[in-house]
């Protein structure tokens, strides 16, 4: 465990990560930074700060030498620590780091092709075992590999390192793209500058209350701004501890992330809401018995909807094993804002806000007292730092709403991002909003809606998600909790709810996950008719179709958000991996279908004629 002294977190002003790292390698040499578990049971390497700088340095003359300061590196890696090191030679030689993860076997290419072309790549650093599987070529001909210099870092020699020099950076120096998730769209760069990182490093610092004594465990993607941010450079910043595991290994056994919790006695981690209720389900009374979370202290909680039943749930499974309820910290943050805009009192409960459902779909708050009737609960995500602004503001009028009004998140501050990479009107459309009746700005629109009620901001959906349907509002992930707890068949965390226009009218689509065990003694009109009768009763909407896929076939995130506009092309399109598929009218939907795919065709056919 860390010993020395944090006073630097006052006394020192870093401008960049490379100052910081370099500080880090000068004062605690051989101190071991990362760990990496293999299946959790054994370490398989770790790192101490004086060889990730060394690493870095002679990754960074090996770019040097291409001559290529200020170009994009793709980073495609396997979990493990040869991505810090990587991230750190690119930072080291002033280029611009492009996280992204490497494609599976038999898995489409088609986003890495997009991140490398958007991004206009340069070269892709890798590793050894990598570089050939993506060399291969069937690989090469989707990945358009032309022109691009391939490096694959893990054969390095350390004696590079004497080569390198000092590039010229600054707080305002681009570090690297956090491509966004893609839940409501084309993936974009977004742009984060050194000083962006180091301010969102202190805003985590503080909200999470760490200090030198501070243990973190972490399992998230490390290419995913929640995994690098807050599981690799937060420990950096600290100068404490890390132990990373794989997302498979976490994945396959849930137990593995809490069983690392309890030996190496942890004091922060954590992940999307669907890790804790996966611990939920998978995790045996009889694993209970071996773990002991007691010094489990910040229990983060975010990415997508936080489930106030999840939390009290897990409070009850695991308080035998040492966990406080207490120790759940919703927040709420995204790619555009580095990471974190908003947390609460780390010692405290979480927050929750019971409110009518009837008066949430036309965008007002009416709080309840109790959970009777037709409320829903919703969990807080905490507030904002001073150097911060949190505001809730109209989509459409672009004035501030009341504490009674739900409207779209705005957010101004330091750790605001530049904006997304070669993409202006975007950039000023989203990062460049105004208020139009005091004139206030420029803020970053999020995209998100919710409410503020004495100063705790509370999430509703996404603006561009919200389902329609006569002139009711309804979110989407409400609808999908419904459908997945209406029998046990299916999978939760892995349904879309979405609508579709068909004869001038708005119709509710689900898709929706099957759980492996059921797929062969599926009694499909049951489902569908709990499904129906469910969101009926819950929703008061009739479901146009319900469409029944396999096992792990939804279109997700990197962080494990369901990508809604993904279902309802695949769907139209027809390329889902289907079990069974139920419409209210199977004839009419069908010409819905094929009357899409040819108006689809055609505007293909205009857009290829007005460019030629």
């Amino acid at each position: 465990m860390s010993t020395y002294s944090q006073s630097w977190l006052t006394e020192y002003h870093f401008s960049t990560l490379v100052e910081l790292l370099s500080y880090r390698a000068s004062t605690q040499s051989e101190q071991k930074a990362y760990t990496f578990l293999q299946t959790s049971e054994t370490e398989a390497e770790s790192l101490t700060y004086e060889a990730i700088q060394l690493q870095a340095q002679a990754i960074a003359a090996s770019l040097q030498t291409l001559n290529i300061c200020g170009e994009r590196a793709l980073l495609l890696y396997q979990p493990g620590l040869d991505f810090i090191t990587a991230f750190f030679g690119c930072l080291y030689a002033g280029v611009v780091a492009v996280p992204a993860y490497p494609p599976r076997r038999n898995q489409s290419l088609s986003r890495l092709q997009a991140i490398a072309q958007d991004a206009q790549a340069k070269v892709v650093l890798t590793s050894t075992k990598l570089l050939s599987n993506l060399l291969s070529s069937s690989n090469q001909e989707g990945l358009e590999l032309a022109g691009l210099h391939w490096l694959a870092t893990d054969g390095l020699s350390t004696e590079l390192a004497q080569a390198w020099q000092p590039p010229e950076l600054n707080s305002n120096t681009l570090a690297f793209l956090q491509y966004t998730s893609g839940s409501t769209g084309t993936p974009k760069g977004v742009m984060i500058t050194h000083g962006n990182l180091l301010h969102n490093e202190q805003m985590i610092q503080k909200a999470f209350g760490h200090t030198q004594e501070t243990i973190v465990v972490g399992w998230l993607p490390v290419f995913h701004d929640m995994g690098l941010i807050g599981n690799v450079l937060q420990p950096l910043y600290l100068g404490v501890p890390c132990i990373l595991m794989s997302p498979v290994d976490f994945l396959q056994k849930p137990i593995r992330w809490l069983q690392t919790i309890s030996e190496y006695k942890a004091t922060t981690s954590g992940g999307p809401n669907f890790a804790y209720d996966v611990c939920i389900r998978k995790v045996t009374p009889e694993q209970l018995k071996s773990l002991d979370l007691s010094s489990w202290e910040v229990a983060f909680t975010g990415a997508e909807p936080v489930r106030a039943e999840t939390l009290e749930q897990f409070a009850s499974i695991f308080a035998p094993c040492g966990f406080r309820k207490e120790a759940f910290y919703p927040c709420y943050g995204m790619a555009e804002t580095t990471l974190i805009v908003t947390g609460g009192e780390k010692t405290a409960l979480p927050i929750t806000c019971n409110v009518e459902k009837a008066a949430l779909e036309q965008n007002r708050i009416v709080k309840r007292h109790s959970t009777q009737g037709d409320t829903q609960t919703i969990v807080g995500c905490g507030g904002s730092p001073l150097d911060q602004q949190v505001v809730i503001v109209d989509p459409q009028s672009l004035t501030l709403c009341t504490s009674e009004q739900v409207g779209e998140i705005w957010v101004s501050g330091p750790s605001v991002a530049q904006g997304y990479w070669n993409q202006i009107e975007q950039t000023k459309e989203t990062f460049n909003a105004y208020l139009a009746d005091t004139g206030k700005g420029p803020f970053l629109r999020t995209g998100d809606l919710g409410f503020l009620q004495d100063g705790e901001l509370f999430i509703t959906g996404r603006l561009k998600d919200v389902i329609i349907i006569r002139g009711q509002n309804h979110y989407p992930q409400d609808i999908e909790l419904t459908v997945e707890k209406s029998h046990p068949s299916l999978r939760p965390g892995c349904g879309a709810a979405f609508v579709i226009d068909f004869k001038n009218s708005e119709r509710l689509v689900i898709v929706q996950e099957v759980e492996r065990s059921y797929l062969r003694k599926l009694n499909v009109q049951e489902v569908v008719g709990q499904i129906r009768q469910t969101v009926v009763a819950q929703h008061a909407l009739e479901v146009f179709s319900i469409v029944l896929v396999k096992t792990g076939s939804i279109p997700k995130t990197s962080s494990g958000k369901i990508r809604r506009r993904a279902c309802k092309d695949a769907f139209l399109a027809g390329t889902l991996d289907v079990v069974e598929d139920w419409s209210e009218n199977p004839q009419n939907k069908a010409k819905f279908i094929h009357l899409q795919a040819d108006l689809d065709s055609m505007l293909e056919k205009l857009t290829a004629v007005r460019q030629s």
